[in-house]
């Protein structure tokens, strides 16, 4: 079955990764690029996961996970080989309303890290459902040489627009004829 693709926000929103090792700092680089409020619990760390713990002042506590560690958090990630570890606290993040993510798990995930192109406000995502990460980086890595580089300056002109002309069905024309002439433009000048 597919993943439905969504968008959260963050704001407000406290995660927590169980676990410090390569996988986990993978994921806190990814959560990193959207928020700041993350915890880690873990035994051990690997350098690179303590050293950009330290770099953004997050909360760490050195020691195994406990039940009830999650109450507090509405997504926590599991980022330890325990299966066992995983299954419990993904039954565990049912009674809290958390939503979990088991590294390698899929039968422990409510959602799954897509690979994602990110410039300012522009994210798009690219998943296989699982199917093939591989496949999911590549298309990424073709995806983002094909966006041009001002596109960060063109989103940040529509955000204006949007927010200073009044609603309505002139306004969505506009900005949609817009969108389409600035999209037609990479084509005819071959500037990306």
């Amino acid at each position: 079955m597919s993943y439905f693709p969504a968008f959260l926000k963050l704001d407000n929103k406290k995660i927590l990764i169980v676990g410090g090792g390569y996988i986990a700092y993978e994921k806190l680089e990814h959560l990193l690029d959207f928020t700041s409020d993350i915890s880690v619990i873990a035994l051990e760390l690997s350098d690179d996961m303590g050293n950009m713990i330290k770099e953004k002042n997050l909360h760490f506590e050195k020691r195994a996970y406990k039940i009830g560690d999650i109450k507090d958090f509405a997504i926590v990630i599991v980022a330890v080989d325990d299966i066992p570890l995983q299954a419990e606290i993904f039954a565990e993040s049912k009674q809290h309303n958390c939503l979990c993510n088991s590294v390698d798990s899929v039968d422990y995930c409510d959602f799954i890290f897509p690979s994602y192109v990110k410039k300012d406000d522009l994210t798009v995502a690219i998943s296989t459902s699982g199917a093939s990460p591989a496949m999911a980086k590549h298309l990424r890595m073709y995806l983002q040489e094909l966006i041009p580089s001002g596109i960060s300056e063109f989103l940040v002109e529509m955000k204006n627009l949007r927010k200073t002309l009044p609603k309505g069905k002139e306004r969505m024309k506009m900005l949609d004829k817009k969108a389409q002439d600035y999209i037609n433009s990479w084509n005819n000048t071959g500037d990306k």
